[in-house]
């Protein structure tokens, strides 16, 4: 096969999964459906996987796309990607999180927060419902500081500072979590009402004010440990999470 043909071929399979959501700056290239099985909590579970990326040049010639990945230097950064189950353009009733990175909760499933205990038990929650989707937020680590800023905020933790004073100490703010990309993969992917899985009320607020269709909102609340407690604790007192009754043993 010639060099053309096999160019043809490759664009072939891969234009039909390449979407460009328009926006009025960074245009969004999301690409997928993709058949992911997952092992969660013993049981395979096939989800369908989307991918984006923020393009700073709008084009329909997914050619140039393609063409443009092995010069990009994406290993380099981090991308957002979601997990949809079920039927969930068309079915009535969806359950989504708006998940973000917590590299030492979700993948070494560190104890200091409860990060990796909500992204398994939202995906279950999603499948044992029947429809929704997780949207695993690549840019938010540590509240959107990123990961070695993580780690200094982690050792003033260890001297007695709270979360949101660790950030603060280091000149962030104590959220600074964007929600926009993903609410317009979201607007792509459904148009009918969602249920969030969520505790915090800015993220609820974030979808309302776009406009999408918000039936509520279900708590996630779990793996409660000596080595969170005070960590749950300031997302109720300083992030205002929303406390569910009887969610600490001292309750």
């Amino acid at each position: 096969m010639t060099q053309s043909g096999l160019k043809e071929k490759i664009l072939s399979v891969l234009e039909d999964k390449i979407k460009l959501i328009k926006k009025d700056e960074g245009d969004i290239y999301l690409v997928g459906p993709i058949r992911l099985p997952v092992n969660l909590y013993g049981e395979t579970v096939v989800f369908q996987w989307y991918c984006w990326l923020q393009g700073c040049d709008q084009t329909n010639n997914f050619e140039e796309v393609i063409d443009r990945l092995s010069s990009a230097n994406l290993a380099e950064y981090q991308q957002s990607s979601v997990l949809v189950y079920g039927d969930f353009e068309y079915n009535e009733d969806a359950l989504i999180r708006m998940h973000s990175i917590c590299h030492t909760g979700d993948i070494f499933g560190s104890k200091r927060c409860d990060c990796g205990y909500q992204l398994k038990q939202s995906m279950q929650m999603i499948v044992e419902h029947g429809t929704g989707a997780l949207f695993y937020l690549a840019n938010h680590e540590g509240r959107g500081i990123g990961l070695f800023s993580k780690a200094m905020a982690y050792l003033l933790q260890e001297n007695g500072q709270d979360t949101v004073e660790a950030n603060e100490s280091l000149g962030f703010v104590d959220d600074s979590r964007n929600y926009e990309d993903a609410i317009e993969v979201l607007k792509a992917l459904r148009a009918k009402p969602v249920t969030l899985i969520t505790n915090n009320p800015k993220k609820l607020e974030a979808l309302k004010k776009s406009g999408l269709p918000v039936s509520g909102r279900t708590p996630i609340w779990g793996d409660i440990s000596e080595f969170n407690e005070k960590y749950l604790q300031t997302k109720i007192n300083r992030s205002g999470h929303i406390q569910e009754e009887g969610i600490f043993t001292n309750e």
